[in-house]
């Protein structure tokens, strides 16, 4: 309860979430031990849940950041059979860790397709993988380029698509209820956020889960 009387969720709301989801795969739970000891960045699992919703329906996605394929296996369990994701990490060794994973979680080596490069630089040349178009994007990578990303994407989406994109509350920063220090991305967080939300083209919000979630629909 807030000093104003109104209702936010606590700890025991998020518990009987929990208890309500039906059981991971234990690949989720082996990337999660494996992210754990050398810090690798994944997904919040609630986020992930929110993530595979998103993705329910969607057959052509775009992904920009791997890591070791925690998003991308979320995305990958829920969509449809046919569906096929591309994903851009430039780090060889976290996306074969991730192909170990997606294995043994039952997903197809040609429905999900890695491109080690760095985003930008996959994005300004020919690669068919790359040519859209796409149903919906998730991103999730060096958090100054977030910009850069979608404005690459764009021409490759299809009209309404979903554009996704993980840390947008940057702990608190980007709103300012926590403390920033120049360079630390919040400026291009938040400036990249006030882009989407203000854009006509997009109708979209941020969840609060996780770590924020921005969602749009590509409706130019």
């Amino acid at each position: 309860m807030r000093s104003d009387g109104s209702w936010s969720p606590g700890e025991a709301d998020a518990a009987w979430i929990e208890s309500l989801a039906r059981p991971l795969d234990p690949a989720f739970a082996a990337i999660e031990r494996a992210a754990r000891p050398t810090g690798i960045p994944i997904l919040d699992r609630d986020a992930g849940r929110v993530l595979a919703v998103l993705a329910a329906d969607r057959r052509r996605i775009c992904e920009v950041g791997t890591a070791i394929g925690y998003s991308t296996l979320w995305m990958a369990l829920a969509q449809p059979a046919d569906g096929r994701i591309v994903t851009i990490d430039p780090d060889t060794e976290r996306t074969t860790a991730a192909r170990v994973h997606w294995r043994a979680a039952g997903v197809a080596d040609d429905r999900i397709s890695i491109v080690n490069e760095p985003a930008l630089a996959a994005f300004a040349r020919p690669e068919p993988d790359l040519a859209g178009p796409f149903d919906m994007v998730f991103i999730d990578a060096l958090k100054d380029e977030y910009a850069a990303y979608l404005e690459a994407l764009l021409p490759r989406l299809e009209r309404g698509a979903l554009v996704v994109a993980d840390n947008v509350l940057w702990g608190g920063r980007t709103s300012g209820s926590r403390p920033s220090t120049p360079g630390d991305g919040t400026s291009s967080l938040r400036a990249f956020c006030e882009s989407v939300i203000g854009d006509p083209r997009f109708s979209g919000t941020i969840l609060p889960v996780g770590d924020g979630l921005l969602v749009a629909t590509w409706r130019p």
